[in-house]
């Protein structure tokens, strides 16, 4: 059975209430009440304050509305199989008196927060300017959501100590096999493990130097399934009778996704302002949420029309997402392709054979512009357009690996254009003669 005491530990004139939770005679946690006393005030035979005036009358009746709620506390967490700890005894007295409870960074939840609510002033490093972006702040919500759901499920909470070898590998698999997350997404959720504990190191917070060893995955090439549409199946889509108005701006928002290579965050936010002309060319001037890169990109004909005389109106990316599928159904984009696609009931994505219709979504378009330019236009160009940084990233992101024989074919094609024979130029040149 618990028992539950206050104490002192000080005899200076405000000394501070502790208040004891005592398990067993091996297991106790201490933590401040956050009131203090004269110790000449305090009853050492009864472990309260004396009932000599009215300021201690106070105190004693606290103190014991304190003792009441951890002993009802007690009884619930051990009935929810909730481990006990110190953490566990702070939150308690802070419920007790509606405390805003002083964040301890050395919890690794507290600092996930930390870098949410100073999201606006933190340094990027390789960048100027201040903030990180809306996605990675978002990124960071979710992530914060995981490692609270990890706590309730180990029954404790984590801090920065607690990040070993066994806990890096329990977590890795109690995201892949108990919330069956994909490989990439749980291997996301490590690395972002890591990104905060560096951040947290940075700050001078104590961890354990395991983190840094702390080693990230992804699937591998042949585990990932990129679907994307090849310019063939993109003529479909662009002569498929549809009569439903929303189903045709929806197929304008794919028709110029396919040709522009940016994100569906970028791409809906395409306006007439974007557009800028150059002699007969025109361009569409944007600037990537994501990467902060200024991009310029080329219209071509295919979309030359859309882009100048019909843009699509404005769409969310989860109701362009249902709507593609409706478009490609109508299209005829039926072929039985090999692909992951959402179970509604247990909302985790299924390997499986189905209508390449079910498996389009937004993401589809941007990888359909690499994947359909790529070998015709020289990949350094693509990467301009796309915003990726690396090579070896922009050929994992269409699944391809560096073909050696096509860059030296696109050398000598450049090549004989460059040593091309010059067409013989006729010169006038003076004989220095002159006649009347």
């Amino acid at each position: 059975m618990a028992t539950i005491k206050f104490l002192l530990q000080s005899s200076s004139e405000s000394a501070q209430i502790y208040v004891r939770l005592s398990i067993s005679r091996q297991v106790s946690f201490k933590k401040k009440t956050g009131f203090t006393i004269n110790p000449n005030d305090w009853s050492i035979t009864t472990s309260k304050p004396k009932q000599n005036n009215p300021e201690n009358k106070r105190l004693s009746s606290n103190l014991k509305k304190l003792d009441a709620y951890i002993d009802t506390q007690y009884n619930d967490a051990i009935g929810n199989g909730i481990v006990i700890d110190t953490q566990w005894l702070q939150s308690k007295i802070d419920e007790c008196f509606n405390r805003v409870q002083v964040s301890d960074q050395s919890l690794l939840v507290n600092h996930i927060q930390h870098i949410i609510d100073n999201a606006n002033t933190r340094k990027i490093q390789g960048r100027r300017k201040l903030g990180i972006s809306d996605s990675r702040i978002k990124s960071y919500q979710r992530f914060k959501g995981i490692i609270e759901e990890f706590q309730f499920a180990i029954k404790r909470q984590i801090s920065f100590e607690h990040i070993n070898k066994p806990f890096v590998d329990r977590f890795t698999n109690w995201l892949i096999n108990t919330r069956c997350y994909a490989i990439n997404y749980a291997g996301k959720q490590v690395d972002n493990l890591k990104t905060v504990c560096l951040d947290a190191e940075k700050l001078g917070i104590s961890s354990n130097p395991y983190f840094k060893q702390i080693e990230t995955f992804s699937e591998s090439d042949d585990d990932r399934y990129i679907i994307t549409l090849s310019q063939e199946e993109l003529e479909k889509i662009r002569e498929a009778d549809l009569q439903r108005p929303a189903l045709i701006n929806a197929r304008k928002w794919m028709l110029i996704g396919c040709e522009i290579g940016q994100r569906v965050g970028d791409l809906l936010k395409i306006s007439h302002s974007n557009l800028r002309h150059k002699g007969q060319q025109v361009y569409l001037d944007i600037k990537q949420e994501k990467t902060k890169k200024s991009i310029t990109i080329p219209v071509t004909d295919r979309i030359a029309s859309l882009v100048e005389n019909d843009l699509p109106y404005s769409i969310s990316g989860q109701k362009l997402n249902q709507l593609i599928k409706q478009v490609c159904q109508a299209a005829g984009i039926d072929t039985l392709t090999e692909g992951k696609k959402l179970d509604p009931e247990t909302k985790r994505k299924i390997l499986g054979l189905y209508p390449k219709y079910q498996l389009a979504t937004t993401h589809s378009f941007r990888r359909s512009y690499a994947t359909n330019y790529y070998r015709h236009i020289p990949t350094s160009i693509l990467m301009k357009i796309t915003g990726h940084s690396k090579e070896s990233t922009f050929l994992q992101y269409i699944n391809q690996r560096e073909d050696m024989d096509n860059n030296a074919d696109l050398f000598m094609d450049f090549y004989a254009r460059y040593n091309a024979p010059k067409e013989p130029q006729l010169k006038v040149v003076k004989d220095g003669t002159y006649n009347h």
